[in-house]
């Protein structure tokens, strides 16, 4: 899980650079997320252990594509294309909440003091670095896009803890690349459609090597590697704890936005990282019972 969301940290500067370049729009970024990581995950199934998926659980995995992918991922890459990648970070930072709220009336996992101690105090560590990164804007157009993007992220948040906490029992039963070329196939059937207004009719001889060195990451690392991740992350940690990490990606959305120069990193960051790592730990310690 600690892998997974660093790749994810990096997406959103890696897809906000993308899309400033102009020629490609988060329609097209989607498209090639998803149909690149369906094709890599159906070569990698060719070199494992093949595992007969019958309709009914085919079904199923159609059903958690729509939360785990489509819905998550389309909606976070909209809402980047509307806000700072910084802020979008920071907005998967009330994942391990939503998982927590959702988890607690329909899986019965108790909120117990150290769960909710370590949310509170990784939640502070978001507060600062919210305080420390977003520059408010008095013009209204923008202060609105910069909302909607805000909430469209959070929406995409909320989708992934649906899927988090429905299908942690179901993710078990296969392997994650068998359960992810299906996924994977499905979200690509689903959204494609809408996507294709935009990528085919790019001028692909314009982009630049850098852009597609960009778009290669967000496939293969942020996209292929985090979803091959996640569902071992899912089959041994519970779905608070598994959620939790997701706080580590603010901080490394804001470590590459310092070092790439479009953000500066201060004190307040620093205790920030500080405190959401603590938090991760304080969860992480919780017990399934008690403490």
């Amino acid at each position: 899980m600690m892998g997974a969301n660093i790749a994810w940290g990096l997406m959103a500067p890696l897809s906000k650079s993308i899309m400033m370049f102009g020629a490609i729009g988060y329609l097209s970024l989607v498209s090639f997320r998803l149909g690149g990581t369906a094709i890599a995950f159906w070569v990698a199934s060719f070199f494992v252990n093949r595992e007969k998926v019958p309709p009914r659980d085919l079904f199923l995995i159609f059903v958690a594509s729509l939360f785990a992918i489509v819905f998550n991922q389309a909606i976070f890459i909209t809402g980047v294309s509307m806000t700072s990648p910084i802020n979008a970070s920071i907005v998967t930072t009330f994942l391990p909440i939503i998982t927590m709220v959702i988890a607690a009336f329909y899986l019965k996992e108790p909120i117990t003091l150290k769960k909710l101690l370590g949310v509170i105090v990784g939640g502070a560590g978001a507060i600062l670095i919210i305080v420390s990164s977003t520059k408010l804007d008095s013009a209204d157009s923008t202060s609105n896009r910069n909302l909607i993007g805000i909430l469209l992220i959070f929406l995409s948040q909320t989708s992934y803890a649906i899927y988090f906490v429905f299908f942690k029992n179901f993710v078990e039963k296969y392997s994650p690349v068998t359960l992810m070329k299906w996924m994977f196939l499905f979200a690509s059937i689903v959204y494609l459609p809408f996507g294709q207004s935009e990528f085919l009719y790019i001028d692909y001889s314009v982009i630049p090597f850098s852009v597609y060195r960009d778009i290669a990451f967000v496939v293969l690392g942020s996209t292929f590697f985090t979803y091959l991740m996640v569902p071992i992350g899912q089959k041994n940690l519970r779905p608070t704890v598994a959620s939790m990490y997701n706080n580590v990606q603010p901080i490394v959305a804001t470590i590459a936005a310092s070092i790439i120069g479009v953000d500066a990193f201060g004190l307040l960051k620093g205790i920030a990282i500080a405190l959401v790592f603590i938090g991760v730990f304080i969860v992480n310690r919780s017990k399934e019972k008690g403490a």
